[in-house]
């Protein structure tokens, strides 16, 4: 299904003439320089073509004939392109010059044996250089040494045509390509038809985080455990070439370096597509990832989620029944020589929309005024772990799926952010947000958006009150407190609330004498009122509890701050609590 929709996708992208797509037989490269030739076939000059305007050069995208590049140590001789040591039989810094000249030799021969076929000027000048070069003569070139092992391209002076756009080379090279094939025939289980069915799915997928930047295959066999009936290779899943062209040709245009239909998502990298032409198929990462640097924009996607969390559906964004699809893969797993999926869902882009406000609906808790309304999916992937590069891989496809299907939230996430808490003793927004989603979701759980004071559960009122016993150390301590109770006590009250809250109650009398007046009245009684609503201290919180403890404990932080704001602005309460 994954690689029939991908082939309908490369077929809408050809019929688009606003986008420049490799037809079957041409691959897209990245190509650095051009080798510009007199008609007579003398060298005129070495340029380099990439653009210099960002951080890094970056190299030009270009349709050119045959395959990637093969991988390995062998002597594979492009046609009419390849890299610097084959066209040029120069490599900057060389280790192996004997391999270089082999290189350039292979090349050379390869286009020499073409010539008789190809009636065509530029390529007769091509020969007639490749006779006469010397690679003593690359020092004369400065920009050799820049492009030293970067693709390149040929092109005579005064025409904006390179040699590969030639309609006789092309012929020719399409043509041989045919002939050296001997690649059987079978029905192809995409589409049914017999045609010669693919031994490798060219070209390779790159764009994909963690696995080999040259590209990776996503389908692919190489030991004989995955092989059966006696087929060999890709023989095992029998793709037509034609087919595998258009699915790999499909997804590296939406892996592409500028796509706005990608985005990473943990270590995941997730692309998506619609069957018609939609802003939904462009702006879905935004939507669901952030990560949009341009403050214009950035509020364009605050302003369409909160639309979409209000009315369940944006206009503007497409149809609400145009199909919808989404693939997540992974280059990290099982190793980096290929591309495995992580997850695949078909939906419309309407039903996305309702996934979507639901999910937020969810999320949806007090917070502080310098807090956003909406919190992206990497905002909640971050604090399962202390660093980024820490967050379990698995993760943010389980956390995709939950999000798109209306699934239930991964257990795994739910315990990722109680062990963070457990360590650092932080309840912050985001993590508050997702303990209520998944409590709300997972378990039925009908939480409030803000404290509710007449909830039930003992676990609940525990955190109100830890909040609450918090307070009073610091009203009456003042802000000169290096550490509060949460910084000894959170772990042990929020797990084991028996074997601390004696204490705790009892160090508490020792704040109360220090605090005066209504502060004191004011803080017994809002004491009193969570205690009347607690028949005992359990001797143990499973992690569901855990979970409303953490709720009510952020609850009454955000209530007690809002109280205090109407005659208290100072603005680093505000961050701390918030915090």
């Amino acid at each position: 299904m994954i690689l029939q929709k991908l082939c309908e996708y490369y077929d809408r992208l050809a019929d688009d003439p606003n986008v420049a797509l490799p037809r079957p037989g041409f691959t897209q490269q990245n190509i650095s320089y051009e080798v510009v030739l007199e008609v007579d076939g003398t060298l005129h000059d070495i340029v380099d073509i990439r653009d210099t305007t960002g951080r890094s050069p970056r190299p030009k995208s270009m349709p050119v004939p045959g395959g990637a590049k093969p991988s390995g140590s062998g002597i594979n001789a492009n046609f009419i392109w390849d890299r610097t040591d084959y066209m040029l039989g120069f490599k900057a810094d060389d280790e192996k010059p004997d391999r270089t000249a082999k290189a350039f030799e292979a090349f050379r021969q390869r286009h020499l044996d073409a010539e008789p076929h190809i009636n065509s000027p530029p390529y007769k000048a091509l020969c007639t250089f490749l006779r006469s070069w010397s690679v003593d003569r690359a020092e004369q070139y400065p920009a050799l040494a820049d492009v030293s092992g970067m693709f390149g391209v040929f092109r005579l002076r005064g025409e904006q045509r390179y040699f590969h756009e030639d309609s006789a080379i092309q012929t020719f090279a399409l043509r041989a390509q045919t002939d050296d094939s001997d690649t059987p025939a079978g029905q192809c289980l995409v589409t049914g038809q017999t045609e010669p069915i693919a031994r490798l799915h060219e070209p390779k997928i790159k764009g994909v985080v963690g696995a080999n930047t040259a590209g990776a295959p996503i389908v692919s066999f190489n030991f004989d455990a995955t092989e059966s009936y006696g087929k060999q290779s890709s023989y095992n899943a029998p793709v037509g070439e034609s087919v595998a062209f258009k699915y790999c040709t499909a997804l590296n245009y939406l892996l592409a370096r500028d796509s706005a239909q990608k985005v990473l998502i943990g270590g995941d990298t997730v692309v998506c597509w619609t069957d018609k032409p939609t802003p939904f198929e462009t702006m879905f990462g935004q939507i669901v990832n952030g990560g949009v640097e341009d403050e214009g924009q950035r509020e364009k996607v605050i302003h369409l989620l909160k639309a979409i969390v209000a009315g369940g559906s944006a206009a503007d964004l497409g149809p609400a029944d145009t199909k919808f699809y989404i693939l997540g893969l992974s280059g990290l797993s099982p190793n980096v020589g290929r591309v495995s999926v992580r997850f695949w869902h078909q939906s419309t882009v309407g039903q996305m929309q309702k996934q979507l406000a639901e999910h937020h609906r969810e999320l949806a808790i007090t917070h502080s005024q310098y807090d956003s309304d909406i919190l992206f999916l990497w905002q909640l992937l971050r604090e399962t772990a202390r660093e980024s590069k820490d967050i379990p891989p698995l993760l943010a496809g389980a956390m995709m799926r939950a999000v798109l299907t209306g699934q239930n939230y991964p257990d795994a996430m739910y315990h990722a952010i109680g062990r963070r808490i457990q360590a650092d003793r932080n309840i912050n927004y985001a993590r508050a947000a997702f303990i209520k989603a998944y409590l709300t979701r997972n378990h039925h759980k009908e939480i409030t958006v803000s404290l509710n004071p007449d909830r039930p559960e003992p676990a609940y009122q525990l955190g109100r009150l830890f909040a609450v016993l918090e307070k009073s150390q610091q009203d009456a301590l003042g802000k000169s407190l290096n550490a509060t109770i949460k910084d000894r006590y959170f772990g042990a009250a929020s797990s084991t609330p028996a074997s601390v809250f004696p204490r705790l109650i009892r160090l508490n009398q020792h704040h109360m004498r220090k605090l005066e007046g209504g502060i004191r009245v004011i803080s017994e009684k809002r004491m009193q009122a969570i205690v009347d609503r607690i028949d005992c201290f359990p001797a143990h919180l499973n992690m569901t509890d855990q979970g409303l403890f953490a709720l009510g404990y952020y609850h009454q932080r955000q209530d007690l701050f809002t109280k205090r704001s109407d005659s208290d602005t100072d603005t680093p309460e505000t961050q701390e609590i918030s915090e």
